[in-house]
């Protein structure tokens, strides 16, 4: 109670006022806002009036989850719920990759293969390699649809070209499609069209190994594994990743593993750590190989981008993060996560590390810093949203759990998302 005679504090009294719109913007009665948090209609009115102080953080967090809003929300002159992103939400595209997934479904270089073609290359090796680079940039922004119309040229070209170019060039030619197959492989596993990634991934193995460059090789592997995750096939994702781990280990060991190899190696354990943490929640096996990336990552010393892995000590971060939450371990991925900085990687690495922290909020049922997480990560990724299958769940225990007050913001992203279909 206010004692007597004493003057409400402005501060309490315009958080109250603030409070109060949150609560009118979501149409909810003092009664059921307090009902919500299992507090007295009458605490609720005295919060409102400025008379009861909101300080402790669990009581905040209480109220901010009643609301469906972030703690950061309650601060008057916050953003209130009822307002857009900041960033206009996107129009989904639906099978951005059906082009690609049909062009290799047959050979792009039968004709030539055969002997009924023999053309001659259409482009420099120069050209088709500042192709495959752009193609990286548009795979890494999630701009799949671009990927897909870009491919039905480049990758006819490449194939047609490894097969009539001078046995000079020839390895050099191999190593772009290598390339070119990786990038694809990445792509159909963010559409989570893992089938196509694994025909992709296979692909890229053999055109790097054709190449005469063996990480490039390992490289395919990686891209390979995460097909195999998809399409829940853990024990062939683990058999694939442990395979190449230990043979770039002993290349480690005797000290012939350059800088780029290393990345590919800490990748590998990061994905290896992503297949225990999906295969029976082996929590040792999954930090074990955290643990390893982490190693392997400080001895690189910075962030890098050697194969187009981004591997470094952000990623290995994000991915500790990714698997914590696979494991459950809200808090502990919420720890991890909020202390890091990715402004410096890919929007697919922004936007999944974002993914994951509105998963962790989500399983501690604080659907407004989930909330803001998720559109965060769509602003910045939406093929993060609308394709991985956790952020899709996410979101519909989301609702679930807010039943009839569900935010509109949350049924807003539930449908772009096709989450509750």
């Amino acid at each position: 109670m206010k004692p007597k005679g004493k003057e409400v504090d402005p501060k309490d009294r315009a958080f109250g006022r603030h409070i109060q719109k949150l609560r009118q913007a979501r149409k909810f009665t003092q009664t059921e806002l307090a009902g919500r948090m299992q507090k007295t209609s009458s605490w609720m009115s005295q919060v409102e009036r400025g008379v009861q102080k909101v300080e402790r953080l669990d009581v905040l967090q209480d109220l901010a989850d009643a609301l469906g809003v972030s703690v950061q929300q309650l601060k008057p002159g916050a953003p209130g719920p009822a307002e857009p992103p900041p960033v206009q939400p996107p129009v989904y595209k639906s099978n951005d990759l059906d082009e690609a997934r049909q062009l290799i479904s047959g050979h792009p270089a039968v004709g030539t293969i055969l002997g009924a073609l023999r053309p001659a290359p259409r482009r420099t090796l120069e050209e088709l390699s500042s192709d495959v680079d752009e193609m990286w940039e548009l795979t890494h922004a999630g701009e799949f649809a671009d990927v897909s119309a870009r491919l039905t040229e480049l990758l006819p070209d490449l194939e047609q070209t490894v097969r009539v170019v001078t046995p000079e060039e020839r390895e050099t030619a191999y190593l772009l499609l290598a390339r070119t197959y990786q990038a694809l492989a990445a792509a159909f596993v963010r559409q989570d069209a893992a089938d196509a990634a694994w025909v992709a991934a296979d692909r890229a193995i053999w055109a790097a190994e054709l190449s005469g460059n063996p990480l490039h090789v390992c490289a395919g592997v990686f891209r390979m594994v995460h097909a195999f995750v998809r399409l829940r096939m853990l024990g062939q994702a683990e058999h694939a990743a442990t395979t190449a781990i230990e043979a770039l280990k002993i290349l480690d060991e005797r000290g012939e593993l350059a800088v780029e190899g290393m990345s590919v190696l800490g990748s590998l354990h990061l994905a290896l750590a992503l297949v225990h943490a999906r295969g029976g929640h082996d929590r040792a096996g999954a930090r074990t190989e955290i643990e390893a990336a982490r190693q392997v990552a400080r001895r690189i010393g910075e962030d890098r981008n050697d194969f187009n892995l981004e591997f470094g000590v952000t990623n290995v971060e994000i991915q500790a993060v990714s698997t914590a939450v696979e494991l459950g371990d809200a808090g502990e991925a919420l720890d991890i996560g909020l202390s890091i900085d990715a402004e410096r990687l890919s929007p697919e690495r922004q936007g999944r590390l974002l993914m994951d922290l509105g998963r962790a909020h989500a399983q501690r049922r604080h659907t407004g810093e989930a909330l803001a997480c998720l559109l965060r990560a769509e602003a910045l990724d939406p093929e993060t949203i609308r394709t991985h299958v956790a952020s899709r769940k996410a979101i519909r225990e989301l609702v679930l759990v807010e039943g009839p007050g569900a935010p509109p913001e949350l049924m807003q992203l539930a449908a772009r998302a096709e989450a509750l279909e």
